[in-house]
């Protein structure tokens, strides 16, 4: 696949482009129409691959869960062994900028399956909730005051730890979720652990405030996200965070996506994934 066609497709979803902009772009580089039509085919999400986790899966349960401090709804799926009450730990699964959706319920489910309570919060929760149409949703990110979500996002911790003092609390975030989880972890002093799979880095001058165990996860072809990694793993070294870093060889932004068939990398989502698993098992323990 021509990286021209994908580098347009990331300015689109989070510039974003309008979307006749984009089609326009589209067929110019693609050379056709069909061509076009054939190429969005492949990279824009089909959440019919959604479900590596069924939703009705045995071994778990699943539940809204709305937190009024935050200002958040959002869709809780835990190990029925454990049940609904949230008493040890949580993993915090924060959305890429479509909000919450089939995809992200079922990264939820998966953190579940490793024995998790997972959250997964929607963030447009203020604005009415997450639309069905994408291109709506996207907009909506577009004009999203930030700092209202880092205060949400903040509070979030906030509340889980005033419940259970002794809870441990993971989050980890994807595209404009992963920047949210890099920004939430230098205001959330009770988060233990922050993963961010393609997120841009928070202001560097608050860096230093970051007390998460952090881990990063980056595609090698992401050029727009990775401009921002080198300051940001500089300030992390410089103020002493603990962090790691990883560099997937070949892989797109949304690399870990696989609702995006042209744009998922298999080997490399799920390495980061096991990562991301192993850190939280250490880190909430």
């Amino acid at each position: 696949m021509n990286q021209k066609l994908i580098d347009l497709y990331d300015e689109y979803t989070h510039r974003p482009l309008d979307r006749r902009v984009f089609l326009e772009r589209l067929i110019t580089l693609a050379g056709s129409a069909t061509a076009a039509q054939a190429f969005l085919a492949v990279i824009e999400p089909n959440y019919a691959n959604a479900a590596v986790i069924a939703a009705d899966d045995a071994r778990l349960g699943s539940a809204p869960l709305e937190v009024p401090s935050a200002q958040l709804k959002g869709y809780l799926a835990y190990p029925k062994a454990k049940g609904a009450q949230i008493s040890d730990n949580l993993v915090i699964v924060i959305h890429e900028n479509r909000g919450l959706n089939p995809h992200i319920e079922d990264v939820a489910r998966r953190a579940a399956i490793a024995g998790f309570h997972a959250f997964a919060p929607d963030f447009l929760t203020p604005d009415g909730g997450t639309p069905k149409d994408e291109d709506q949703a996207r907009d909506m990110f577009a004009k999203i005051d930030m700092a209202r979500v880092i205060r949400s996002a903040a509070t979030l911790v906030s509340y889980f730890k005033e419940k259970t003092p002794r809870m441990k609390i993971g989050a980890v975030g994807f595209c404009w979720g992963g920047g949210a989880v890099n920004s939430m972890a230098t205001v959330a002093p009770g988060l233990d652990a922050g993963v961010a799979f393609y997120g841009v880095a928070p202001k560097l001058e608050d860096v230093a405030k970051i007390k998460a165990s952090m881990m990063m996860h980056y595609g090698a072809l992401d050029a727009r996200v990775n401009a921002t990694k080198e300051p940001f793993e500089n300030a992390m070294k410089a103020a002493g965070v603990t962090h790691q870093s990883f560099m997937y060889e070949g892989a797109n932004h949304a690399f870990h996506n696989e609702t995006s068939p042209e744009r998922y990398v298999e080997a490399a989502a799920k390495l980061a994934w096991q990562r991301t698993m192993d850190l939280f098992k250490q880190k909430l323990a």
